[in-house]
């Protein structure tokens, strides 16, 4: 008995040598391959394999309480509280969680993947079994490996993260000149958890409508909500959006309130009863206008702020018809003649609305080609600007564009 109690810690020793296992140490950050910790688990790999594997579990979790102090009591006490984790007030209140909990909240803090997160609990399964081995179970030299590799893949060879402050972001939008987010503030805050995310677009999101700041300072803040939207988590946007329905309350956003919701993406999550009322206002000022070619000096900003706003993007059907018969005849002009400066011109029209309409026209957000072609019938204007062949040929290319 006893000689074969002595052979299976030497087959032991073969098989997690060949495992590769002495290499996955090697990977360990230099910063814990100096401690005494490391040392020891390396000498009880090959006489206690059990232990050795319990020891470095215990040092992954360590290590991964630093991350989290390292990322923030800020955050961490943010993602407890939404994900209703035990309440965090300071340091000595995250030294104080169990394993467990532990990583759950690095997880929900974004410090470890989903795929790695549940490797962990997979490892902290094992690391139970093999504190409570008898007769009934007896850990193999694979649940050693298991742990091994993965507190290293997972843990213990990645560098802490440096997630993004919100006044990093401060200091690029309050610049006194136009600026943008570069790259690396982007790839930070794509990978920041959750509530770092909602703090940064909370911020921009508010100094974007605030009328007392400069108009450089709520442009870069639009802008930076702009790079921002398609990298953020949706339940920032959706919580984002909630605030901004409050904001706006019973009525239709303005014009600024529209653009800043357009820009951070919260658009789509406004009340449809608020977006129409925006649509419906905003269409009082275009019938206001005209789309006659002698308003041309005031087509310009209205038709840029309504492409700034996603054009017909969000437009409700109720109100679709309407705009895109305004943009079709401001496209399409009427009837020419001669000008002030002796020169004949085929067809009058917008030459600053034009261009501009066209555009909105021809994004293709939403299938409009048959609204268009309906109006040769459905609209008595159209139908009658249509008689002159050059007003024609040019609502004939708005079709050949937005059919492309």
């Amino acid at each position: 008995m006893k000689d074969r109690q002595e052979l299976i810690p030497n087959a032991n020793r073969e098989i997690i040598e060949a495992s590769g296992v002495n290499d996955l140490l090697a990977q360990i950050r230099p910063h814990w391959q100096a401690k005494n910790l490391i040392r020891r688990v390396t000498k009880l790999l090959h006489v206690d394999p059990s232990s050795a594997c319990q020891r470095l579990f215990n040092a992954s979790i360590h290590d991964l309480r630093e991350k989290i102090l390292f990322a923030g009591v800020d955050i961490a006490a943010e993602a407890a509280k939404q994900h209703e984790l035990p309440p965090i007030s300071n340091a000595e209140t995250i030294e104080n969680y169990s394993t467990l909990r532990m990583i759950d909240l690095a997880y929900r803090m974004g410090l470890l993947s989903r795929p790695g997160y549940r490797r962990i609990l997979r490892a902290y399964d094992i690391r139970k079994d093999l504190e409570h081995e008898d007769d009934e179970y007896e850990a193999g030299v694979e649940d050693c490996v298991y742990i091994f590799r993965t507190c290293v893949d997972v843990i213990l060879s990645k560098d802490p993260i440096e997630l993004i402050k919100l006044t990093d972001i401060k200091e690029i939008v309050e610049s006194a000149e136009a600026t943008t987010l570069n790259e690396n503030l982007l790839e930070e805050f794509e990978h920041a958890p959750e509530p770092r995310q909602l703090e940064i677009y909370k911020f921009l999101v508010s100094s974007s409508l605030s009328v007392e700041l400069p108009d450089v300072v709520r442009h870069n803040c639009y802008m930076a909500l702009f790079s921002l939207k398609g990298i953020s988590h949706s339940q920032v946007l959706i919580t984002c959006a909630r605030e901004f329905v409050k904001r706006i309350g019973k009525r239709g956003p303005s014009l600024i309130e529209a653009r800043v919701a357009y820009g951070a993406g919260l658009l789509p999550y406004l009340k449809q009863a608020q977006i129409k009322d925006f649509y419906d206002n905003y269409f009082q000022e275009m019938a206001r206008i005209g789309y006659s070619w002698g308003a041309h000096n005031s087509h310009g900003e209205l038709l840029r702020n309504l492409d700034e706003i996603g054009g017909l993007e969000f437009c409700p059907d109720e109100c679709l018809e309407k705009y895109i018969e305004w943009l079709v005849l401001c496209y399409i002009g009427s009837s020419g003649g001669r000008t002030s400066y002796g020169n004949v011109r085929n067809v009058f029209y917008s030459n600053v609305g034009a261009p501009i309409a066209i555009k909105i026209l021809s994004n293709k957000t939403k299938n409009i080609s048959a609204l268009v072609a309906g109006l040769e019938t459905s609209s008595k204007t159209v139908a009658y600007a249509l008689n002159d062949e050059h007003i024609a040929r040019r609502f004939h290319s708005i079709l050949d564009e937005i059919e492309q």
